[in-house]
């Protein structure tokens, strides 16, 4: 009888940690959280996310991708889009907004999960590194350069343009290399 009691009051707890801790929203909330309307005195920042070299390299595409549902037929995923910029965004923060107020998906493995001390982007739209060949993956440049560290350590300014780009030969095909910077 005491064990009956001790289990329901443990379930009655754990459900009202769960239900005081949790914030319930409708998938319309939750994709509306982070669209902010840009007004005159806002600070803004645009982001684009393409994977237009996946079309030169189509053949070296994992088969399943190989679809306008996951490589659409311009590269574009996303089209150039202004963001409110909050004080000490980061390229990873404007990322994760637009990816979620777009409803496309993404994966990254946070700062503390790696020896690199920040998010690393995993996938975006299902594309993830190594889809398109050994050397594929989510590059991303700020300003037309390509920062050589991680994305969530980048803090942006008002009226930067962030880019984040597939590329399938270590970034020589974008515009950049391994290591970062114009080639």
């Amino acid at each position: 009888m005491k064990k009956d009691i001790l289990a329901v009051c443990f379930v009655v707890l754990l459900i009202a940690v769960l239900l005081g801790g949790t914030e319930i929203q409708s998938v319309e909330e939750y994709y509306r959280t982070h669209a902010e309307e840009i007004t005159p005195q806002s600070e803004t920042v645009r982001i684009s996310i393409r994977c237009d070299t996946i079309l030169d390299n189509w053949d070296d595409l994992t088969p399943a991708l190989q679809s306008e549902e996951f490589v659409p037929q311009d590269g574009v995923i996303l089209p150039e889009t202004e963001l409110v910029l909050h004080e000490g965004d980061t390229v990873f923060d404007v990322l994760e907004r637009a990816v979620r107020s777009n409803r496309i998906q993404m994966e990254y493995q946070g700062a503390d999960e790696n020896s690199f001390g920040s998010v690393y982007v995993q996938g975006i739209h299902y594309l993830y590194e190594f889809s398109c060949g050994p050397l594929s993956g989510w590059m991303y440049r700020v300003n037309g350069e390509f920062p050589n560290y991680g994305c969530s350590k980048y803090v942006l300014a008002d009226g930067d343009v962030v880019e984040w780009v597939y590329t399938c030969d270590l970034g020589k095909d974008v515009g950049g290399g391994w290591l970062g910077g114009r080639q």
